[in-house]
């Protein structure tokens, strides 16, 4: 049995994991005109810690309504969730607990496109880091949703014996 194929719904989920990581350190955000001088590309690290700014002051950072402080806050606590969370699910959780978490996941992918949706016309200021982070989610729930199925389990426990020339 090939390990690393992608048959194998662990392998979607250790590309989660991968893609997540990078993303930390890739730039999320390329800031133009007067702020490009100041802040350059914002990289993976410095976005989650300025996503955190409405319950943990960062210099230079406002939420100009409600709403965007919420979704803000919910992506820095989806982040923890995912890099704290899913190995715990992977390794420990059982089915009903990994198809729970891979709902949250799948939500976790909805909400982070709020980036991209309420950047509105400035959306094209977000880069590669983003979209990574971004999609890590819907590796993770795919991954989790697919190591919960029956199917799967059934195949793990009564793996399908080969025919043999007779």
């Amino acid at each position: 049995m090939v390990i690393w194929s992608l048959r194998n719904p662990r392998v979607i989920v250790a590309s989660a994991w991968l893609f997540h990581a990078v993303s930390w350190f890739l730039p999320v955000v390329k800031l133009g005109g007067a702020h490009s001088d100041v802040f350059g590309p914002i990289r993976g690290w410095v976005a989650f810690r300025a996503a955190l700014s409405p319950i943990w002051p960062y210099e230079g950072v406002h939420a100009d309504a409600w709403y965007y402080s919420v979704l803000s806050v919910a992506s820095a606590a989806m982040t923890l969730l995912f890099i704290v969370g899913s190995p715990l699910i992977l390794w420990r959780g059982s089915r009903s607990v990994r198809r729970a978490c891979a709902w949250v996941a799948a939500g976790a992918f909805l909400v982070s496109s709020h980036w991209y949706v309420l950047f509105g016309a400035d959306r094209g200021t977000l880069s590669f880091g983003y979209f990574l982070w971004w999609f890590s989610f819907a590796l993770l729930a795919a991954g989790l949703f697919w190591l919960s199925s029956e199917s799967y389990l059934l195949n793990r426990i009564w793996p399908k014996i080969p025919a043999t020339n007779q």
